[in-house]
């Protein structure tokens, strides 16, 4: 019986090209507020799952999701701003 570690390379060739592009962690970059921001309002939400959320609770949520609406409308704005392909004069 042959290993499958033997055959892996027959099953998924190594590529170079497995690394993100300067292209990719630059998007990533830009929307690593957002990103965090979710993360924020996942944690805030998961801390209520099996209680019943109190005042405080609520407030974190709130904030956590206002910070989301932030990140996004930064975002936004910011692609909106690089996207334009120039000025009809």
């Amino acid at each position: 019986m042959k290993s499958i570690a033997a055959l892996q390379n027959l099953v998924t060739p190594w590529s170079d090209g497995l690394e993100p592009s300067d292209a990719e962690l630059d998007a990533i970059e830009q929307e690593l507020p957002l990103i965090l921001a979710r993360v924020d309002l996942l944690d805030a939400q998961i801390m209520t799952i099996d209680r019943i959320p109190s005042e405080v609770d609520e407030r974190r949520i709130r904030r956590a999701r206002n910070r989301v609406l932030v990140a996004r409308r930064h975002l936004a704005n910011r692609i909106a701003g690089s996207t334009v392909s120039g000025d009809a004069a």
